[in-house]
């Protein structure tokens, strides 16, 4: 069991959400909180492997250009760590490998989900992490999407983070939200492994539905989130350090509600489990 727990989460060329995450993996109750930018990796002066839970937060990574976060997935797959001692050939590609391979916990949100899923990381079948098989492609409105929805939470999904959570309401802020994968095999398998862990829903929680608004994006099967099949690594559009606490919610003067906002429960949940893990 580590003594700490401790959480990085990267930012830098465009993200702009990492105070909101920081501040829900500190409520969460982790122990340390960096917020790392990405040329101090790149310069040896954070690691990874230093880390047990890594946060990849939302935002609009080197503007969006080649599409959500490619640019940023292309940096982490062949940029080269400078300097520092031990090889200089190690690329940040090797970092995130050893980190997976250490069951360590990712959680990738909006712009972090689009860098995980152009990476390969997720769904990462068969532990390859870096084979691109599905995308996240421009929303069916052909504009940016800034309103709250409805999540189905899939209770069959080995998803660490949303363990006992049967629904949430999320914020969403993108314009390219639209999941899709490279072939109808590659959807059957997320069915038939659970990888699909949030799908937009009615207020219900429980209705699935493919209806604008209320899934913003036209995701294929109204897909928000999915995870790896460990469960251990967890990517959606919606962003639940936006809903920490009850002043976060658009009717919180209409409305009673938990201190407590819905999204604090996936950092607990991941922090739980890293407690309960001798990484």
């Amino acid at each position: 069991m580590p003594k700490k727990v401790k959480a990085i989460v990267i930012t830098g060329n465009g993200t702009n959400c990492e105070m909101e995450m920081a501040h829900a993996c500190r409520q969460a109750g982790a122990d340390q909180v960096d917020i790392v930018h990405i040329s101090q990796l790149l310069y040896r002066d954070k690691k990874l492997d230093d880390y047990h839970f890594l946060n990849l937060p939302g935002g609009f990574l080197d503007g969006d250009d080649l599409g959500s976060a490619k640019a940023g997935a292309n940096r982490i797959l062949h940029a080269t760590i400078e300097g520092g001692k031990g090889s200089l050939h190690e690329s940040l590609h090797d970092q995130f490998s050893r980190f997976i391979a250490a069951g360590k916990l990712i959680l990738g949100v909006c712009n972090g989900f689009q860098l995980l899923v152009k990476l390969g990381t997720l769904p990462g079948f068969d532990g390859h992490y870096f084979r691109q098989t599905a995308t996240l492609s421009f929303n069916d409105s052909g504009r940016f999407e800034d309103r709250w929805v409805y999540l189905k939470i899939n209770p069959t999904s080995p998803c660490v983070f949303t363990r006992c959570i049967q629904g949430l309401y999320l914020p969403v802020r993108h314009g390219e939200g639209k999941f899709i994968t490279q072939d109808r095999a590659t959807m059957e398998r997320l069915h038939r492994d659970h990888h699909i862990v949030a799908q937009y829903s009615h207020p219900d929680c429980q209705t699935v539905t493919m209806d604008y608004p209320a899934n913003p994006n036209g995701a294929i099967n109204a897909i928000a989130g999915i995870c790896n099949e460990t469960g251990r690594i967890f990517g959606l559009m919606p962003h639940p350090e936006a809903y920490l606490h009850y002043t976060n919610h658009p009717r919180w003067t209409r409305e009673k509600l938990p201190v407590a906002g819905m999204g604090l429960a996936v950092f607990k949940n991941a922090v739980r489990f890293i407690r309960s893990k001798d990484f």
